[in-house]
């Protein structure tokens, strides 16, 4: 689902994630042969337990299942799963667990900035036999100085869900591209009686790590922006996108439901899934979850446009919201590798990351129908395919600063500050945080 709770860049593709490792150790040649191709290291005969801490709330139940399949398989490696998420601060935890001594053997990492704030603990990954199979760019958040340290899992993409028989109803014939577009559907759907906008702005991550992430894609050149900010010669006090972000901000409240700040995800998602709204802003992990709720309904995706600019709207947000990595002192490494290797070869593994939790793989060796992925998948991935695609810089961002963020962005939807206000709360945020 969403790390939501972190979330990262890409630029022709992405992936997401789902985690698990092995265990037991072997300092013997052998074992460190068969770890670099992939085999299990563990021949000794005891029994190791590896911990993998995630976030994915969503793919719990196939984790669980997968974990059955390759303990049966490698039966000297037990895996510990553990999640945090679902709206809960997945970095926060993981902090804890590596000050308490509790220091899982896996665990989820968003790549740059997030990768340099975990450098110390972060294995080497680039002889694994997966990284070979990568989709081009898909190891950009994870490589640093020519070395891969993380499997990026899925590619994610972020906008608007939208139900098509109501847009259809309400004779919206195209996917809004512009925000005018958006507001004008916005205006026939409530011409039928529909709600337009389901707002889940009691989500910090939805706000401040994936929502705003659109004001920093368009900036003219966003590394160069990002480094002005921590440098002081940037700032988003003024800025003419990030007053732009919250005109459709604005707009989203307008015609969205009462009460969004004590509206929380898995509201959204029924109050859509019900076609209580037309539309609400998540990505293609949403399948799964509407069709839990509603089966087969006729749903699809679109970008969140801020102006109207039709060839700067018209690309999704998609990101690499996690990457599994390798904790380097752990003493099971050579076995949480060759459950990765698993992950992503075997046959259970990859009919899991594409049918059941209807991932947009990130490896060119695991193939995906738009049966396998969904209509959600099948829209993003069409961006992909066309180049028509904003990286999710939420990784880049300081650590923290997408919470302190949905703070001020949920302060300006309360009411209790204007624009200016709001640009001023926001750059005081990174400039608390910044390194």
């Amino acid at each position: 689902m969403m790390k939501k709770r972190s979330a990262l860049m890409l630029s022709s593709v992405m992936l997401m994630s789902v985690m698990l490792a092995a265990c037991g150790g072997n300092s013997n040649n052998t074992a460190s042969n068969n770890a670099s191709n992939g085999s299990a290291g563990n021949t000794s005969g005891a029994v190791k337990t590896v911990k993998i801490f995630q976030f994915k709330t969503e793919i719990v139940e196939g984790l669980n299942e997968l974990k059955v399949e390759f303990e049966k398989e490698h039966p000297n490696i037990k895996l510990d799963i553990q999640t945090v998420g679902g709206g809960a601060d997945y970095a926060a935890a993981l902090k804890t667990k590596f000050a308490s001594g509790d220091a899982p053997d896996i665990f989820s990492n968003g790549g740059y900035a997030e990768m340099d704030l975990w450098g110390d603990k972060l294995e080497d990954l680039s002889d694994q036999p997966w990284v070979k199979d990568l989709i081009p760019l898909a190891a950009e958040p994870m490589t640093k100085d020519g070395k891969t340290y993380g499997m990026p899992m899925n590619l994610e993409g972020i906008g608007y869900v939208y139900n098509k028989d109501l847009f259809a109803k309400a004779g919206i014939t195209e996917t809004p591209k512009t925000i005018t577009e958006l507001e004008e559907a916005a205006k026939k759907l409530q011409a039928i009686d529909v709600t337009p906008f389901g707002n889940a702005y009691q989500e910090w991550w939805l706000l401040g790590n994936q929502g705003i992430s659109v004001a920093f894609a368009q900036q003219d050149n966003v590394d160069e922006f990002i480094k002005g900010l921590n440098g002081g010669t940037a700032s988003i006090v003024g800025n003419p996108v990030f007053k732009d972000w919250s005109n459709l901000l604005n707009l989203t409240v307008k015609y969205g439901q009462k009460n969004p700040l004590t509206t929380d995800a898995n509201t959204h998602l029924a109050m859509f899934a019900k076609g209580e709204t037309a539309m609400m802003q998540e990505g293609n992990w949403a399948q799964t979850l509407v069709d839990n709720i509603t089966p087969n309904m006729n749903i699809g995706m679109f970008p969140m446009p801020i102006n109207d600019d039709p060839a700067k709207n018209d690309k999704m947000t998609v990101g690499i919201p996690a990457n599994l990595v390798v904790n380097k002192d752990s003493g099971s490494k050579e076995e949480a590798k060759t459950f990765l290797n698993w992950l992503v070869t075997s046959d259970m593994g990859k009919e899991y990351i594409t049918k059941k939790w209807k991932f947009i793989p990130a490896l060119k060796t695991i193939e995906a129908t738009p049966e396998d992925i969904g209509a959600l998948g099948s829209d993003v991935w069409k961006y992909v395919q066309d180049g028509k695609v904003y990286g999710l810089q939420s990784s880049k961002f300081p650590d923290g600063v997408t919470q302190e963020f949905a703070s001020v962005i949920q302060e300006l939807i309360a009411g209790k500050t204007d624009e200016a206000g709001w640009e001023k709360g926001m750059q005081a945020a990174w400039d608390k945080l910044k390194k």
